[in-house]
């Protein structure tokens, strides 16, 4: 999947199993916030993070045809965005940016990389948020509409003037 990005720091490069460490420490970073606030040691939270890691990553493994990246901000891993071409949309199954590396618009960049891929096959984009995730106000502020709530997570879409597509 080639993408063309707006900022030429950002650059995509497929994962390799040699990348798990480096998945994981990138999946680590979205629970940083919710682990600071619990009473466990540090070895509680690292046992805690591999094992959710590894149900994650085993669960995104069964996406047919799904892509997996890296992101790159000047040649250096910042993040992993994992999309499924599906037969009326882009399905964004997983977009993270680390932790230190947020606010300098490379989400919105990938975004902005996927819409353009999507306008071009005529598709929408989907994803599933947390509904107290922060990129929740981003992806809004994007035109993404709720298509669904399925309880913890809401089923996003942006469609930019397309007619509804509901292909999940």
């Amino acid at each position: 999947m080639q993408m063309n990005f707006t900022d030429p720091r950002i650059s995509l490069r497929a994962t390799a199993e040699t990348d798990l460490p480096l998945l994981k420490t990138i999946y680590a970073s979205t629970r940083e916030e919710e682990l600071k606030i619990t009473d466990w040691s540090d070895a509680q939270k690292a046992d805690f993070v591999e094992m959710q890691f590894k149900a994650q990553h085993h669960a995104y493994s069964n996406y047919p045809d799904a892509t997996y990246f890296l992101i790159l901000y000047d040649g250096e891993p910042v993040g992993r965005v994992y999309l499924q071409q599906r037969q009326s949309a882009i399905l964004i199954i997983d977009l993270t940016v680390l932790t230190a590396c947020r606010g300098r618009g490379i989400g919105g960049c990938i975004l902005q990389a996927i819409f353009e891929q999507a306008r071009e096959l005529g598709k929408a984009v989907q994803i599933h948020v947390e509904k107290f995730n922060p990129a929740l106000r981003l992806y809004h502020r994007l035109g993404f509409q709720m298509l669904e709530d399925k309880g913890v997570y809401l089923f996003l879409e942006w469609q930019n003037g397309l007619e509804a597509v509901h292909g999940i």
